[in-house]
């Protein structure tokens, strides 16, 4: 997209920005990047949580973060490409970015963290459906903060959101049978940390012991 369509509306919310308040700046600046550790610790517990379910649902779990990798790899690689450079530095007359602007090489097009957080949602939400009401809002939030603080044009954030979405729901879609295949497998295991790794599953206990237990 040519980034002259978008610079004006990157100027009105660089300037609204800096009408703001100092502590909504200060949050913004700080939400730009907690925002991957909400999104980490959403992961982490959904996985925590879905040791103690179906093999399907801890496919699922383990899946998010591998689909939110993928988003981003492919948002990397895109951004490689395309070389736009950030609009804290070329858009005329808009105020100066809240947060330090990258440096030259590391291009703007598309946001690598809308990627992830559009990636994140998704894959989460596929996870845990309940969670799509907080998974979504969180997404768009922290895009919308690359471009409050200054570093990305609009129509970066929204492609990447996109972009992650999209290459979130292909990889699950594509992984969800081996990866389901593989839960099975693993608590079918008798090595600890494959125990520990898988939890007990749904039936409270593990594969093995669950086999053994229907030999007996």
């Amino acid at each position: 997209m040519d980034s002259s369509v978008t610079a004006p509306l990157y100027r009105d919310i660089t300037d609204f920005a800096h009408d703001m308040p100092s502590w909504v700046q200060h949050l913004a600046e700080i939400w730009t990047e907690l925002g991957l550790l909400v999104f980490g610790v959403l992961f982490v517990t959904g996985w925590w949580r879905a040791r103690r379910q179906g093999d399907g649902a801890l496919a699922l779990a383990v899946l998010a973060p591998v689909a939110t990798a993928f988003g981003y790899v492919c948002s990397e690689a895109l951004k490689s490409v395309v070389d736009e450079e950030r609009p804290c530095r070329t858009v005329a007359g808009a105020a100066a970015s809240l947060v330090t602007c990258p440096p030259t090489g590391d291009w703007s097009f598309p946001s690598n963290h809308s990627a992830i957080a559009g990636a994140a949602a998704v894959a989460i939400a596929v996870a845990r459906p309940r969670l799509a009401w907080l998974t979504a809002p969180l997404a768009l939030l922290m895009a919308f903060s690359r471009v409050f603080v200054g570093v990305h044009y609009p129509h970066d954030v929204a492609v990447g959101l996109v972009l992650g979405a999209g290459v979130a729901a292909a990889v699950i879609a594509v992984l969800n049978r081996p990866a389901r295949a593989l839960a099975r497998t693993v608590r079918g295991s008798a090595a600890p940390v494959a125990a520990w790794a898988s939890g007990p599953g749904a039936g409270g206990t593990n594969g093995r012991s669950r086999r053994r237990h229907g030999r007996s």
